[in-house]
């Protein structure tokens, strides 16, 4: 068991912020985390986190997973105090952090995400881990299912995945793995390039355009610079931006702008009764 005491982290606004479709809300206070083929939970106590896991894990895995020792009140500062709505919305997703995520997971899981939703993707994801992924025996003793590999997906028919609900999905996902399997697409070079390079590579996979691309950049490669712009955010942008989104002022952290906008949109909405 591991105890933190935490500033800027929220697992409840994590967990529905749309940058992770693994994680599931157990009751108000607890969470069940899977990431490739790991699995955690974690309890929050008034102020202090609980991570049912060992320090080696905590300190080699998990603390990098949720970005824990990144400094999110910087990020914070950085808004210009002249920007009502982005204050607003910083302030309403503040224990949002960006999570480090496994590559080839986020690939897959924003090629499900296209006109989608958050719980049918969630779904799909599900349905994909236990019909293809490796079966573990998590912490607790209970079951969950690893990430499945692209190596199995790709020996698949096109329309294989039809069965877990990817609809037309399921050609993007099979095809996609077969172009990591054979080399066409470098995971290992894609995790070394720039923003702008990793973006433009990932769009050779079938599927992947622009948006996804920028998804895949931000919450699994970390590149802050990424700013996907989905049917919520365009909207934003023609509401309070006019002129274009300030994007010279936060260049380095615009993804966690994004997922400020992103999670206010979704979530302050249902709080405040405010049109979208």
């Amino acid at each position: 068991m591991v105890e933190r005491k935490l500033k800027n982290f929220d697992l409840g606004q994590i967990c529905d912020s749309g940058q992770c479709f693994r994680m599931r809300r157990q009751s108000e206070d607890t969470f069940q985390i899977l990431a490739s083929d790991r699995e955690i939970e974690v309890t929050r106590r008034a102020d202090r986190w609980l991570f049912h896991c060992e320090e080696k894990e905590f300190a080699q895995f998990w603390e990098q997973y949720f970005d824990l020792k990144e400094d999110y009140e910087r990020y914070r500062e950085q808004i210009n105090p002249r920007d009502r709505y982005l204050r607003n919305a910083a302030e309403f997703g503040i224990g949002i952090r960006i999570l480090r995520q496994d590559l080839w997971e986020m690939i897959v899981s924003f090629l499900i995400s296209q006109q989608n939703n958050i719980v049918r993707i969630r779904r799909c994801i599900e349905n994909l881990c236990e019909s293809y992924g490796e079966k573990k025996i998590g912490g607790g003793g209970g079951v969950y299912y690893a990430f499945p590999r692209p190596e199995v997906l790709a020996g698949l028919q096109e329309d294989a995945l039809k069965g877990c609900n990817l609809g037309y999905r399921s050609k993007y996902v099979v095809r996609s793995a077969q172009s990591v399997v054979s080399g066409e697409i470098d995971l290992n070079q894609v995790r070394s390039m720039p923003y702008s390079k990793a973006r433009t590579e990932l769009q050779k996979l079938y599927g992947v355009g622009e948006k996804v691309a920028d998804c895949i950049c931000l919450f699994a490669l970390h590149q802050l610079e990424a700013f996907p712009i989905d049917t919520h955010i365009h909207q934003v942008l023609e509401r309070h931006y006019r002129r274009g989104f300030p994007n010279r002022r936060y260049w380095k952290c615009r993804g966690v702008m994004q997922q400020y906008i992103f999670y206010y949109e979704l979530e302050g909405t249902k709080e405040s009764g405010r049109t979208p």
